[in-house]
């Protein structure tokens, strides 16, 4: 199975996306990650991306697509979830230019649709812990003392891409440039949407019993 998993920030990607990739033996293609990656082993594209960066510009298309299409060259038989990409229509079209030269198609794009006000909620509530990375939400998961971490006893933190200013911003962004890309896929009937303000067990069995159907198909 080809996968895209596309959401807003807060959608419950990352959650999803590790359950997908247990139950289906697929592999975890994360932009972040293979970014990260390139330029941790100084290849050649991750010196490019590291030039961008370092003058403050965002890396071009066609290097983030170069990068991805590396990664999707080395998964095995059973297939990936991308995650955090494409971002943008024209690093869709450009992906499927990859694709089809390999000739092979994404099978199916999940898009998580949840509430602005609801990721608010969510992102500017968590709370987390600088010793041990442990992480709260001052509404629906408060740690025993308010403030105080349960296992070390560290006051707790916000995260500066927590705060409102930059969770509005990063939803903007997503707006404007990600969400474009589940029409993109629309076109050619790809699209399983799914409200992701349920349970977070309610959303899994729902996208599992679609992929295994998927499989069957």
């Amino acid at each position: 199975m080809r996968l895209i998993l596309l959401g807003a920030p807060g959608a419950g990607k990352g959650t999803q996306c590790k359950r997908i990739v247990a139950e289906y033996n697929l592999s975890h293609l994360s932009s972040g990650d293979i970014l990260r990656q390139e330029r941790a082993q100084k290849s050649e594209l991750g010196q490019k991306a590291q030039e961008y960066m370092d003058s403050g510009s965002l890396v071009p298309d066609e290097l983030i697509v170069e990068m991805m299409a590396g990664a999707i060259k080395k998964t095995p038989q059973e297939g990936f979830v991308l995650d955090g990409f494409p971002r943008t229509v024209n690093q869709s079209v450009e992906l499927d230019k990859y694709l089809e030269k390999a000739n092979k198609t994404i099978d199916m794009v999940i898009n998580l649709i949840i509430d602005d006000q609801i990721v608010l909620q969510r992102l500017t509530g968590r709370r987390s812990c600088p010793t041990c990375g442990a992480v709260y939400h001052i509404e629906n998961l408060k740690p025993k003392v308010d403030g105080i971490c349960d296992n070390d006893g560290t006051r707790l933190v916000q995260r500066p891409d927590d705060t409102v200013e930059v969770v509005a911003n990063r939803l903007k962004t997503y707006h404007e440039q990600t969400e474009p890309v589940a029409d993109y896929y629309r076109q050619n009937g790809y699209v399983f949407d799914v409200q992701a303000d349920m349970d977070v067990d309610q959303i899994t069995d729902l996208l599992f019993d679609k992929l295994d159907a998927l499989q069957k198909a």
